[in-house]
């Protein structure tokens, strides 16, 4: 069961703590790392042997006025949208430029897979827990504002007019809030099992659908959340989709112990007509 502490900071009026909260000092999701169960449930990734055949990294100035990193892939043909993605909590690492290739590959969007821990990549449990911990909101936001000014204004060879966001995790609710930040530009947005802001004032600025992904066996972003993010979001007359799999969190991630291949396909598939749909 998810721990009191967790849901005394995790919870507002059975639903998430939202990412607009001033008062937060940290990554909506970091609360998680106190439950035992949490952290047993993040296995360390397996080395992974990539090449980039298409991107190469990057870096971009935030918000902030700070260097920030991530992965670009360009996309096939000109006038293409482009995908912003944020990486679950282990950081930018070798699966994250894969998907993002493997996005690319697929669709022929661009993609830039943007690192809010600056340069941190996790290889362990500990260590993941930490780097989530530490994300500063305020500097995460700015990074996204920061990312999505570089690719409108051409930072990388051409200029977007629109986008979609796509995470898992930790990033699946961070790319909630890059669809928020993004306002208009941003088309489309997928969060697989990540918490999700409610607040009203931040939902006004979003312009985009969203696709959730939601695993029903899933302890920490469990139909509390949900029911609370379908309410926000119906209350700001917004489009939601909700996607249910009996899986547990982090079923998509293959060094995960409860990796679900079929679901994980089947969402995969959801996903990519859901971005051809909308951009």
């Amino acid at each position: 069961m998810v721990t009191s502490l967790v849901l005394a900071l995790c919870t507002l009026k059975s639903g998430p703590a939202p990412y607009g909260d001033s008062a937060s000092c940290c990554d909506p999701m970091s609360p998680f790392v106190s439950d035992p169960a949490f952290v047993a449930s993040h296995l360390p990734p397996a080395p992974l042997n990539f090449t980039p055949q298409a991107g190469k990294m990057v870096h971009f100035t935030t918000a902030d006025k700070k260097e920030a990193n991530g992965f670009f892939v360009p996309a096939n043909k000109p006038n293409e949208p482009v995908l912003i993605m944020v990486h679950e909590w282990w950081g930018l690492n070798d699966y994250i430029k894969r998907e993002a290739e493997m996005y690319h590959f697929k669709l022929g969007y661009a993609v830039l897979a943007v690192d809010l821990y600056d340069g941190k990549v996790a290889t362990t449990p500990a260590d993941a827990g930490k780097y989530m911990q530490g994300v500063n909101p305020a500097h995460a936001t700015a990074t996204l504002d920061g990312a999505v000014s570089a690719l409108k204004d051409g930072a990388f060879g051409t200029k977007f007019t629109k986008a979609g966001t796509i995470g898992w995790c930790f990033g699946g609710g961070w790319s909630h809030r890059a669809a928020i930040e993004g306002g208009p530009f941003v088309k489309a947005c997928v969060m697989y099992y990540g918490m999700p802001d409610t607040t009203p004032a931040d939902l006004a600025k979003l312009k985009a659908p969203v696709l959730m992904i939601w695993a029903k066996k899933d302890q920490w972003i469990n139909e509390n959340v949900v029911s609370g993010f379908k309410s926000a979001m119906n209350a700001a007359h917004r489009p939601l989709t909700v996607v249910p799999y009996d899986a547990g969190h982090g079923f998509a991630n293959p060094s995960n112990p409860i990796y679900d291949k079929a679901a994980t396909a089947d969402a995969e598939a959801k996903t990519l007509a859901f971005f051809k749909q909308n951009l």
